[in-house]
């Protein structure tokens, strides 16, 4: 067998394992999300909060989709295999801090969501991070397709997230979840609007 070939039962061994980790991550955010529904007045509400929570969503589903990409890889290796599930682990830690099991200590999801800022950007910014190494691993075309672009947009939120940490200003928390959910979008239908 040719070592430097690419087995496509590898990535699908793969792919089952990162779909178990994506799936749990996305049951963390429906089920509560669906806390709203059926306790609407035992919780408050928070709309940065909620965006956040969409933006986890399509995030995921994002990774899902591209993560396709990963086929092209091999052969694979123990440390590839590991780093990204701990990606998708790390994905799904900032769905736990979104939806904690319990919030009874504070008043309402913006008191929760702003006392753990600073853990969720942190964690969102390391994931950041660890998609730039997702992205080299899929091979310099990948990241030559990727262009400028990617490097300007991961240094920029990398850096509103460690803004993010700090400040407590609703209006800039508002701007920064809108800012963000509309460059996701952007991006997904910039590059990634198409399997190839």
């Amino acid at each position: 067998m040719d070592h430097a070939a690419i087995d496509p039962t590898q990535f699908i061994h793969i792919r089952m394992v990162l779909s178990m980790v994506v799936s749990l991550s996305i049951a963390r955010l429906l089920s509560g999300l669906a806390k709203f529904v059926q306790h609407p007045g035992r919780l408050k509400v928070d709309g940065v909060h909620l965006l956040w929570a969409l933006y986890m969503l399509v995030t995921l589903i994002h990774f899902w989709w591209w993560e396709f990409a990963l086929s092209r890889v091999g052969p694979w290796h123990f440390l590839q295999f590991v780093f990204v599930v701990g990606y998708s682990a790390v994905l799904y830690l900032l769905c736990a801090i979104l939806f904690p099991d319990d919030i009874a200590e504070y008043a309402g999801y913006r008191d929760y969501f702003m006392s753990r800022r600073r853990w969720f950007f942190g964690i969102l910014a390391f994931t950041l991070l660890l998609d730039v190494a997702d992205s080299a691993l899929k091979g310099t075309p990948h990241l030559q397709e990727l262009g400028t672009a990617y490097g300007v947009k991961t240094a920029t939120a990398i850096a509103l997230c460690g803004v993010a940490a700090l400040v407590t200003s609703r209006r800039f928390q508002w701007a920064l979840v809108l800012v963000a959910l509309a460059v996701q979008q952007w991006w997904i239908l910039r590059l990634y609007n198409v399997l190839s």
